[in-house]
């Protein structure tokens, strides 16, 4: 490569499949099957994918393997964005399940996701979305200033 050449294209060291995603979801949540680990992260990133607009949503998509990406863009944004605290309970109503088994579930894949997307889309996904989200991606809640 000579000084004058133009950089190579950035590519990603690391490329999980969705079957990798799974089990770490899996593995993370205590899942006893795959097959439990996918629905969960199935249901969770179609709620999450209800939440998340604009540059962000299009930026996770690029980073999810295509499975991942379909489950998270299944859905059209919502029109008003739920508290973590409210998409917990909304998880649990359309899941059927308690808001403590969907508390888990929710932390169980977006400490993945939060993973695959790194620390900067993290961080604006985050900050786009109501209070109540870094904990559920797994990190502290910081106090938002004016």
């Amino acid at each position: 490569m000579s000084l004058l050449s133009p950089p190579a294209p950035s590519v990603s060291k690391t490329h999980t499949t969705f079957e990798q995603l799974v089990e770490k979801v899996r593995y993370d949540g205590a899942y006893p099957t795959h097959a439990q680990a996918e629905i969960v992260v199935r249901r969770v990133l179609e709620a999450l994918g209800r939440q998340v607009t604009g540059t962000e949503r299009t930026e996770l998509t690029a980073r999810l393997p295509h499975d991942a990406a379909h489950a998270f863009t299944s859905h059209a944004p919502a029109g008003e964005a739920l508290t973590g605290w409210s998409f917990v309970k909304d998880l649990a109503e359309r899941t059927g399940g308690t808001p403590a088994t969907a508390r888990w579930d929710t932390g169980s894949v977006l400490g993945v996701v939060a993973r695959l997307a790194g620390d900067d889309l993290t961080t604006r996904i985050i900050r786009q979305l109501p209070d109540g989200y870094a904990l559920l991606f797994g990190r502290a809640q910081l106090v938002r200033t004016a």
